[in-house]
């Protein structure tokens, strides 16, 4: 006989309470498992292929591995060095950007930036704490042994963990199925299916997107010859994750650092309008590849994420449990949304919603 419903709400808020507490003492501890399993889900789809090609578990396991290991060794030799150095560059070079902009205004608006006033001194204060906090907090995250420590830790548990959980993930995945209440296995199947379909679309989907905006905003912004573009296409890639927000932030920081570079620091007279209006054909023209090309395919439109409810999940998990809670927000946002229709669905097939005017209307 099945428990009552209270007495099951009872249990499955205690799991429920127990989980977050764990969350909060232990996010730090549990980040690099976390990263892991993440890795692990996002590569799970690769192993199930190259299983289906004839290859044993092990075996696609071994190949996925020996693959990223040699991609992250290239980006590591080729890439990694260069965007921390030019990350490095672009704190430093803040208070001189903001004083081409002040010279800009001054040029062409000479009334907003008057001596002592409030716009002078706000560039001023800006560009001096980008300089002084954003260099230190870089210099000291790649500098302060207790950093380089857990970096090290984060290179060498997370690939092992990840490799021993895509190893034995349909294992594991059939395993939890076993454990589940037999009176509510179906519905908890159809939930998790359909859990497991919005984070393919969406985690899957638009990690794949903003690595391939990240790379065709970086390379494309380095043949222009921009200034820390490499940086500028990282930011923007790795942003699109939030809808809107990597084109905006992305798009401005691009064409602010093309328009002192090609403008501001030019000769009068001798703007390069040309390469200004290519920084902008280059984030143009990837907002509408993402658009019509690659968010369709890779994502789909039903995910049932809303862009709203995404910033909602970061700001709150961010907040309460830090970097551990934005990597476990979105997972979270979508298993959240898909029993939100659930409990709706139930609600409008309830007599509580339907009442007696089925009955009215016989």
């Amino acid at each position: 006989m099945a428990l009552p419903v209270r007495q099951q709400m009872k249990y499955w808020g205690i799991a429920a309470a127990v989980f977050a507490v764990v969350l909060w003492y232990l996010g730090d501890v549990l980040l690099p498992f976390i990263l892991g399993a993440a890795i692990a889900y996002f590569l799970d789809p690769v192993a199930d292929r190259l299983e289906n090609t004839g290859f044993s578990r092990g075996a696609a396991t071994g190949i996925i591995t020996v693959v990223a290991l040699v991609t992250f060794i290239v980006l590591a030799l080729a890439v990694v060095p260069a965007l921390v150095q030019q990350a490095v560059q672009l704190f430093d070079t803040a208070p001189k950007l903001f004083e081409n902009l002040q010279t800009f205004v001054a040029t062409h608006a000479p009334d907003i930036l008057i001596q002592d006033g409030v716009v002078r001194d706000t560039l001023n204060s800006i560009g001096q704490t980008i300089r002084d906090k954003g260099g230190e907090l870089v210099q000291t995250a790649l500098t302060s042994a207790a950093s380089l420590i857990n970096i090290a830790l984060l290179f060498v548990i997370v690939p092992v963990v990840a490799v021993y959980m895509l190893l034995d993930w349909d294992n594991m995945v059939a395993r939890i199925d076993e454990l589940t209440p037999l009176d509510h296995r179906q519905t908890i199947r159809t939930l998790a299916s359909d859990v497991d379909r919005v984070l393919a679309g969406f985690v899957r989907g638009m990690g794949t997107v903003c690595l391939i905006l990240g790379v065709y905003y970086a390379f494309g912004l380095w043949l222009v010859g921009l200034q820390f573009g490499l940086v500028v296409g990282v930011i923007a890639g790795l942003l699109t994750f939030i809808p809107y927000v990597g084109a905006i932030v992305g798009g401005v920081l691009a064409i602010g650092l093309a328009l002192f570079q090609y403008w501001g620091a030019a000769p009068a007279g001798e703007a390069d309008w040309i390469r200004i209006i290519i920084v902008w054909a280059i984030f143009q023209s990837g907002q509408f590849i993402e658009g019509n090309f690659l968010t369709p395919k890779l994502v789909g439109e039903s995910v049932g994420l809303h862009p709203v409810w995404l910033l909602l999940a970061l700001s709150v998990f961010g907040s309460l449990f830090g970097f551990v809670g934005m990597l476990v927000a979105v997972p979270l946002a979508a298993a959240l949304g898909v029993f939100a229709r659930f409990a709706t669905q139930q609600y409008r097939d309830s007599r509580l919603y339907r009442g007696l005017s089925e009955q009215d209307t016989e």
